[in-house]
């Protein structure tokens, strides 16, 4: 079976070490000094105390690996689209891609009601262009909670959480969502298969539509962020009309907000994605976490006033924000936002 992770980065790279460990022809897409790291001293994950090291196969020129299995996601949301012409010499009529990144895939509303049949939202999937060339057909759905953190080139650091929950848009068990499902076990993680992978999207996003952005404008750690009453107060404002979303689009949530974030209050002193990314001069995922929700809010006419006033500021944040000036840090590190629930 020939499985490409394409981003090795924080979250890549740490499926990457892990799935190295079994029979699978595995290779990662990386680039810059992380992929120079890899390529003279292995991929190095740091996890429970010990240090496990990968010589994988790793290419920045997808077109070296062939047609594929399975193909891995782990960009950046927003970088997604930019990638989608290079990954196309590894899809084949077969190939299952399996999406690994922040917010709503491209692929969200196929077979979905709520929304006008071939809806695409410009924040997550510009012009439709990863569902035009990608297909949703091809795709399958796969939640990311582990933290992760590229330390240095070729160094991951493994916070915490194995969990990786898969699932067909339409919640059927195929034979490639189980055949997945035993890959991700073989490998050492836990990834349960669901019926309803979409609600389990959309409970992760809802998390990081408020956290991540806070984190981002008042430097604070997720801890701080949930027990401070001002702060949480603009997270269940923003949580309520991200909700009000979800009921249009027939999600369901399995806990409500007091829940999912007291469950981020739990992971302590973390600094989420976003802010990790500001203080390492990289752009930050905002509209695939934060924009994405005003766009559905004016697709669906709901109200969001909170979000539409956080994204203006995350927005501006942005702007004003020093460039990495092309450090090898700034360059090869991407860190993973987490959404451990209770």
């Amino acid at each position: 079976m020939k499985v490409c992770v394409f981003g090795a980065g924080a979250i890549g790279g740490y499926l990457g070490v892990e799935l190295a460990r079994t029979d699978v022809e595995l290779s990662v897409v990386a680039r810059g000094a992380h992929l120079a790291a890899m390529r003279s001293d292995g991929l190095r994950l740091r996890i429970g105390g010990e240090e496990h090291v990968a010589h994988l196969r790793c290419t920045d020129a997808p077109s070296e690996l062939g047609v594929q299995d399975y193909v891995i996601i782990a960009l950046k949301a927003h970088t997604i689209s930019d990638a989608v012409d290079a990954m196309a010499p590894l899809l084949g009529a077969r190939t299952c891609v399996v999406t690994a990144s922040n917010g709503l895939p491209y692929w969200f509303f196929y077979g979905a009601g709520g929304v006008p049949k071939g809806t695409t939202l410009e924040t997550i999937d510009p012009g439709g262009k990863q569902w035009k060339k990608l297909g949703p057909e091809r795709a399958v759905g796969c939640v990311v909670f582990p933290a992760a953190e590229v330390v240095a080139p070729g160094v991951i650091l493994h916070e915490h959480g194995r969990k990786f929950p898969i699932g067909e848009p339409n919640g059927q068990k195929t034979s490639r969502i189980e055949e997945l499902h035993r890959l991700l076990t073989r490998a050492g993680f836990d990834a349960p298969i669901r019926s309803d992978i979409r609600d389990e999207i959309w409970l992760k996003l809802w998390g990081n539509l408020c956290f991540n952005p806070i984190s981002a404008l008042t430097l604070a750690t997720v801890d701080v962020i949930a027990k401070d009453p001002e702060t949480r107060a603009i997270c269940k404002a923003m949580m309520a009309e991200a909700a009000v979303i979800a009921e249009r689009l027939g999600l369901h949530l399995r806990v409500d907000a007091d829940r999912r974030i007291d469950g981020m209050a739990a992971l302590g002193p973390h600094k989420m994605s976003m802010l990790q990314d500001l203080e390492h001069g990289r752009s930050m995922e905002i509209e695939a976490l934060v924009g994405v929700v005003a766009e559905l809010g004016r697709l669906l006419d709901v109200p969001t006033p909170t979000v539409d006033l956080v994204l203006a500021l995350i927005r501006q944040r942005a702007r004003c924000a020093p460039a990495s000036g092309g450090s090898a840090a700034g360059l090869a590190s991407e860190a993973a936002s987490v959404g451990v629930l209770p």
